[in-house]
This record gives C-alpha cells, structure tokens and sequence, in this order.
C-alpha cells in the first residue's frame, strides 16, 4: 500500500462522547473532534480532553438525564 493510499482525511465534526466509569455511564453531546472519513475514528485536541475531564471528574451538573437499558450479550 502506497503512502498515498494511507493518508488520513480529516473532518471537523461534533460528536457525542461516551465514557463507562467506576459503573455509571457519561454522555458529552456536541464535542468537537476531528473525524478521519474513512475509518471513522475520532481525535481529540488536548485541550478537548482535559475539558471532557474536567466535566465528568468534576460531576457538574448534567443538561438532563435518560434512562437506559442494560442488556448481556449471551
């Protein structure tokens, strides 16, 4: 595979971010990240990350709350 096939395509977007921690589910909507268009995988600024930190670390108040179910694969 040539370098030019490898080259990553890079498009600002906003994501939902979701993190599983100590047995309670987070949810950060509008995000910013950065998308590769091919395999979807998202990047984040350092400053994007300590912010997203920030706000589950420091358990501020959430915009609302929804309920969600929980099922087992087997």
């Amino acid at each position: 595979m040539s370098a030019k096939t490898k080259k990553e395509i890079l498009v600002e977007k906003r994501v939902t971010y979701t993190l599983l921690k100590d047995g309670q589910f987070f949810i950060v909507e509008n995000v910013p990240a950065r998308i590769d268009a091919r395999s979807g995988e998202q990047f984040f600024s350092p400053q994007t990350v300590e912010h997203l930190q920030q706000i589950i670390l420091k358990h501020r108040k959430p915009v609302r709350t929804i309920e969600t179910p929980v099922f087992e694969f087997a």
